[in-house]
């Protein structure tokens, strides 16, 4: 008796999985896995290649199969985790400025017109953390920190509902960083671990990880928490009334206190160079400087640091020629800074050779 068409279109799909899941596929393990004939299997992948994948034939000796790419794009298949992540990087598409925007936009609605309920309400939690990955993505070079999916999830559930958090936050899980702080500023206590009860307000992403920006009634102060370091406890904290970041961006309130502004502002000195290299290739060493393309050989860099030598220094280490725009104090630094140049490619003095020896 022949099978229902419902029943056969469910061992397709079965199959179609199993083919994507590996590379090579020996028909007898295909047969034991489907649980049907090994005539069966070959009847099912002339099926398959007859809507348009390409699967080809492997030699050995107990034959098999290989889904090839092909001249055209078949129909795919995803298993949930696929899914989600297929969405959430066609959120990033829409959003990135490279071209793709509108295609990006039409792949997640027709993928959104499929999805099941239940991964539609995973990736809506996800969305707001999306965009801030997106909002940051051009301030730093760092490959983003791996952070449990879960935690971040529970943390924006918390933003987006004004739910207070308490957990654990653990001090000792210290990585290095440009500026030598990794908390944003926040008072270290002297504990390993400290608990911690605050109001939740946005998640940012910078230098590759992600930071909770949150208001700390103890203290009456705005503090950042590195995530990978936070360890919620259950139940969480009373509702609250959300307040106004300091300068309304909490991207560039963090990134402020990483600079050592107390206020969440930018660097004390900043200024503005015409840069005689292109922007693409400067674009990896400017951290989170400002580049405007000039034409094919030139660029408007505003970079900022903690002294108008350093400053100076920094620019320096391009090695290509610079024109400062402004301010008056910059070139000040550079003229100190060729000094000090001078002085250094100057061959030792004979009191300094006699020194040596002695």
């Amino acid at each position: 008796m022949a099978l229902p068409a419902s029943a056969t279109s469910s061992r397709l799909l079965a199959l179609l999985s199993l083919l994507q899941s590996r590379r090579d596929w020996p028909g007898p393990l295909l047969a034991q896995r489907l649980e049907v004939s090994e005539r069966t299997v070959r009847r099912d992948v002339d099926r398959l290649r007859e809507l348009g994948y390409p699967i080809n034939a492997v030699k050995g000796p107990d034959g098999g199969y290989r889904l090839e790419a092909g001249a055209q794009l078949p129909p795919l298949l995803f298993d949930d985790e696929q899914a989600v992540a297929l969405a959430v990087a066609l959120q990033l598409a829409v959003v990135t400025g490279a071209g793709i925007e509108e295609a990006a936009a039409r792949a997640l609605s027709t993928l959104s017109q499929v999805m099941p309920s239940h991964l539609t309400r995973r990736i809506d939690a996800l969305r707001p953390i999306v965009l801030d990955r997106a909002a940051t993505a051009g301030t730093g070079q760092a490959e983003v920190e791996q952070v449990d999916v879960d935690l971040l999830l529970a943390i924006n559930q918390a933003v987006q509902l004004r739910e207070g958090l308490r957990f654990d936050y653990d001090h000792d899980r210290t990585t290095a960083t440009g500026d030598g702080r990794d908390d944003g500023g926040s008072t270290a206590s002297t504990e390993p671990t400290a608990s911690r009860e605050v109001h939740p307000h946005h998640l940012v992403l910078r230098a590759g990880r992600w930071y909770l920006l949150a208001w700390e009634p103890g203290k009456q102060d705005w503090r950042t928490y590195r995530v990978d370091r936070m360890r919620l406890r259950v139940p969480g904290g009373a509702r609250f009334s959300p307040r106004e970041v300091p300068g309304g961006d909490a991207a560039a309130y963090v990134a402020g206190r990483f600079k050592g502004s107390p206020a969440g502002k930018g660097w004390p000195c900043t200024g503005v160079v015409i840069v005689h290299r292109s922007a693409a290739e400067l674009a990896p060493f400017v951290g989170d400087g400002t580049l405007e393309s000039l034409g094919a050989h030139r660029c408007r860099l505003v970079l900022g640091s903690w002294s108008w030598m350093g400053l100076a220094a920094s620019l320096a280490r391009l090695d290509a020629d610079i024109e400062v725009v402004g301010p008056q104090d910059l070139r000040a630094a550079f003229s100190r800074l060729a000094e000090r140049g001078t002085r250094a490619a100057a061959p030792p003095s004979t009191s300094t050779r006699s020194g040596r020896g002695a």
